[in-house]
C-alpha cells in the first residue's frame, strides 16, 4: 500500500482524483502518469534487491574479519547496526501488512508474522514487487481511456505501491545501518591507519546502498505524485550528488571529532538526536495509526536527521533546510578550529590535509548541488491552489489536503 498518500486503505487515485472534478480523459492521464512502471524501474528494483543481499553478506564478512583480528568492539558495533535496522524495518513492514490486510484471513497474517520474526519480511515485499513489476514492465498497454479499474492499471498500481513500501523501508535501513557503518569504517581508516580489502568493500557497499536508496526513493516519490514531473537523468544525478556529498562531508566531520574524543562525539550525536526528535514532536506527525508506532517513527526520524535533512510534513523547507546545513557548516568549521588549538601537530600531517580538503570540498559541492536541485529540479508545489484552481473548488481542495496528510508526513528532500 502506498504509504505516502493515505492512512486508510484507499489509494491516492481513489481519494485525490475523486475529490477533483477531472474529466475522464484528464483522470486517465493522471493515473497513467502516476502508475507507469517501466523496464528501467524494474532494473533499479532488481539492482536494489541484489545490493541488499550482497550488503548483508558483506556486513557479516567484515564483522567476522574484525572478530578474528581481536577487534571485538568494531565487530559488535557492525552487528548491532545491522540488527537494530533489521528489527525496526521488520516492525514497520509487518505493521503495514497488518494495516493493508485488515479484515482478511488471519492465517495469512500469522505466516507473515513468522517470516518477519526471522527477519525476512522484506523478501516477501520484493516477491510481490517483482511479480507485479514483470507484468507491468513487459505487458504495458495503451492508457488512453484507461482507469484504475482496468487490469493493466491495477497491476501498475500494485507494483507502484509495493515498490514504494520497499523504498521507504530502505530509507530507514540506510540511516539506521548503512550510514552509521560508513561512519565507523571511515573512523577506523582515519584513526588506525590499517587498510584492508574488506574495509574498502564495506565502504563501497555503503555508498552503493545510500546511492540506490536515495534515487529509488525520489523515483517512487515522483511516481506517487500525478502532478509532478518525471525524475529525469540530470535531476537524478543532481539529487544524488547533493545527498552523497553532504552526507560524506558530515561523516568525515564526525569522524574527526571522534578521533579527538569519543565521549564528545557521542554527546554531540545524542544532542543532535534529541533536537531532531523534539522537532518531530513539535510537528505533530501522524504517519502511523497507533501511538506506539508513531513514537517509533519519530525516533527513527530523529536518527535520520543526524545525517541528512528530512522533511516530515511536506511543507516549504527553505528556512529549515538553510538552518540545517548552516548548522552543519558551523559545526564542521568548529571542528577544524578545535584541531588548530588542541592538536596543532596533527594539522601538519598529510593525512589531515587530505581529509580537511575532502570535508570542505564535499560540503561546498554538496550545497551547490542542493541549490541547483531546489532551484531547477525539485517539485516545489504539492498541488497548490494555482495548479488546481481550474479543477477543484476551495472546499474540495481543503478536504483533499486533509485526506492526503499521510503523504506529507513522509517526504525526504
Amino acid at each position: 500500500m502506498n504509504r505516502w498518500y493515505c492512512q486508510e486503505k484507499d489509494s491516492i487515485v481513489g481519494k485525490r482524483l475523486d475529490s477533483f472534478t477531472f474529466s475522464e480523459e484528464r483522470m486517465a492521464v493522471a493515473v497513467s502518469h502516476m502508475m507507469k512502471f517501466t523496464k528501467q524501474n524494474l532494473f533499479f528494483l532488481v539492482s536494489g534487491m541484489i545490493i541488499y543481499v550482497v550488503d548483508i553478506g558483506v556486513d557479516f564478512w567484515v564483522a567476522s574479519r574484525y572478530f578474528c583480528q581481536g577487534q571485538y568492539s568494531w565487530s559488535i558495533l557492525i552487528l548491532c547496526f545491522r540488527g537494530l535496522s533489521s528489527i525496526i524495518t521488520q516492525i514497520f513492514s509487518y505493521e503495514w501488512f497488518k494495516n493493508d490486510w485488515e479484515g482478511t484471513d488471519t492465517g495469512k497474517l500469522k505466516l507473515v508474522f513468522l517470516v518477519h520474526l526471522f527477519h525476512c519480511g522484506i523478501f516477501i515485499r520484493y516477491w510481490f514487487a517483482l511479480k507485479y513489476g514483470c507484468q507491468a514492465a513487459f505487458k504495458q498497454t495503451s492508457s488512453r481511456g484507461a482507469s484504475e479499474a482496468d487490469p493493466s492499471n491495477f497491476i501498475q498500481k500494485q507494483v507502484v505501491d509495493a515498490v514504494t513500501d520497499i523504498n521507504m523501508l530502505r530509507v530507514f535501513k540506510t540511516f539506521l545501518e548503512t550510514t552509521p557503518q560508513l561512519f565507523l569504517q571511515i573512523y577506523i581508516l582515519l584513526g588506525h591507519g590499517k587498510t584492508n580489502f574488506y574495509q574498502y568493500a564495506a565502504i563501497i557497499m555503503s555508498f552503493c546502498g545510500i546511492s540506490l536508496s536515495m534515487v529509488d526513493y525520489q523515483i517512487s516519490l515522483r511516481k506517487s505524485l500525478p502532478d509532478k514531473d518525471e525524475f529525469r537523468v540530470l535531476s537524478k544525478f543532481t539529487y544524488l550528488f547533493y545527498k552523497l556529498l553532504t552526507i560524506t562531508s558530515w561523516m568525515l566531520s564526525i569522524s574527526l571529532i571522534t578521533l579527538l574524543s569519543v565521549r564528545i562525539s557521542v554527546i554531540l550525536l545524542i544532542f543532535l538526536w534529541i533536537c531532531g526528535f523534539s522537532w518531530t514532536l513539535k510537528q505533530h506527525t501522524t504517519f502511523c495509526k497507533s501511538k506506539k508506532m508513531e513514537y517509533l517513527y519519530r525516533t527513527v526520524v530523529g536518527i535520520i536527521l543526524i545525517f541528512s535533512f528530512f522533511n516530515i510534513k511536506g511543507r516549504r523547507t527553505k528556512v529549515c533546510i538553510s538552518i540545517y546545513y548552516a548548522t552543519h557548516s558551523v559545526v564542521t568549521l568548529g571542528i577544524f578550529l578545535v584541531y588548530m588549538f588542541w592538536k596543532p601537530s596533527i594539522i601538519k600531517e598529510i593525512r589531515f590535509t587530505i581529509v580537511s580538503i575532502s570535508t570542505i570540498s564535499s560540503l561546498v559541492l554538496g550545497i551547490i548541488f542542493l541549490v541547483v536541485y531546489y532551484s531547477h529540479f525539485h517539485p516545489t508545489t504539492y498541488c497548490t491552489r494555482q495548479a488546481c484552481s481550474d479543477e477543484v473548488d476551495e472546499v474540495a481542495w481543503q478536504k483533499d489536503r486533509m485526506e492526503t496528510g499521510r503523504f506529507q508526513n513522509f517526504l525526504m528532500q
